[in-house]
């Protein structure tokens, strides 16, 4: 149970410390959305990260509000696209990079990690 010391504490360390939450993150897997055709790939992700991150920024609003700490950003974490892209028969990931923002949009976020690809170490 919080104090009244607790509520005045936090209080004061938002006002004069500028206490804030940097950042929470949403984790999606695109495992699942793997397709040979590019066009129904990109239509996969899409269509996961907005369905799971629909609710994404107004729950962080509400959390901010509950407990009274702002919360800067919300981003989404995914899958390597490197590992869901390498079965399709894309020779370039533009369009998912463009899938991605899309959804980044829709959903009202600013960022989304995970357009990387895994290399083995001493690879240029």
């Amino acid at each position: 149970m919080l104090t009244i010391q607790d509520v005045l504490e936090t209080n004061q360390m938002i006002q004069k410390n500028n206490l804030d939450v940097r950042t929470i993150t949403m984790g999606i897997s695109l495992l699942d959305c793997c397709a040979s055709d590019g066009k129904t790939l990109c239509n996969n992700i899409y269509d996961k990260i907005t369905k799971y991150g629909e609710h994404l920024v107004e729950t962080g609003e509400a959390i901010s509000r509950e407990y009274g700490v702002p919360i800067i950003n919300k981003r989404v974490s995914v899958t390597p696209i490197s590992l869901v892209a390498g079965a399709s028969d894309l020779t370039s990931y533009v369009d998912i990079a463009r899938t991605l923002d899309k959804a980044a949009k829709e959903i009202g976020i600013k960022f989304i990690g995970g357009f990387a690809a895994l290399v083995a170490r001493g690879m240029g």
